[in-house]
């Protein structure tokens, strides 16, 4: 039975039939749920600023695809991993192009493509695609990695760090507590202190704005919750399994 199941999970059509799936649902939670905005006139400020580096926390990945304007260019960063297939899909289903591979710039980098997904996000900066892609690496939730630092001295582009939510969700008991938003409730894009790192940015300059790219997050997370008047559903991140109640 269980291998039956992991074929069924690396078969392409069902692959691209979830995709599907997960596309049209999420396209219903973007427009069943009224988002605001902080600070209310962010696309004034970020679009000057375009191409830029969109930075987000592991697990709140998936209202993400709709920040994007129709005249907006954008590729998102998404793994090699089994996993990483249905995201890939709901994506591009969505108007997103995806790179493969990894932003972890630790031991495995080489092998899990991360060589060749930084030469693309370079490469598509330098073509005016915005990059979107998680602060954290994986199994380090809520700890910002060097891959979005040394992605933004590279190409010189601005990183815009931000945070999604929305009132009424499903958190669950993984290891980066995965959100899956819901419909019918209200949802807040926040916006972050920009961060631009400077091409001859050292070790200890690199570090310095690692730590303030996650303090950054930290801080945009726990004021979109606030903000849709759920400030307990960030308080309580390791909860698990937990469906929200509350909707307009």
């Amino acid at each position: 039975m269980r291998k039956l199941l992991r074929n069924l999970l690396r078969a392409r059509w069902f692959q691209q039939f979830a995709g599907l799936l997960a596309a049209g649902f999420l396209r219903l939670v973007w427009t069943t749920n009224r988002f605001s905005y902080d600070p209310d006139d962010v696309y004034d400020l970020v679009e000057p600023q375009m191409p830029v580096i969109l930075a987000f926390w592991h697990g709140q990945h998936f209202m993400t695809p709709f920040i994007k304007r129709a005249h907006h260019r954008g590729k998102v960063l998404i793994s090699r991993h089994r996993d990483g297939e249905f995201n890939a899909l709901a994506a591009e289903r969505l108007g997103i192009e995806t790179i493969r591979g990894s932003g972890d710039h630790g031991s495995a980098f080489n092998r899990k493509g991360g060589v060749g997904a930084f030469k693309e996000m370079v490469r598509a900066l330098e073509e005016n695609y915005n990059v979107a892609l998680t602060a954290d690496v994986p199994k380090r939730s809520r700890v910002a990695g060097l891959g979005v630092i040394m992605l933004a001295r590279e190409s010189g582009r601005m990183i815009m760090p931000f945070a999604m939510a929305t009132s009424r969700c499903i958190r669950l008991n993984n290891w980066d507590h995965t959100t899956i938003n819901l419909p019918f409730g209200r949802g807040a894009l926040v916006g972050g202190e920009p961060i631009s790192v400077p091409a001859d940015a050292d070790a200890e300059m690199m570090e310095t704005l690692r730590a303030r790219l996650e303090a950054t997050l930290n801080d945009a997370t726990r004021r979109a919750y606030a903000r849709i008047g759920r400030p307990e559903l960030e308080a309580g991140c390791c909860d698990v399994s937990r469906t929200s109640e509350s909707g307009y």
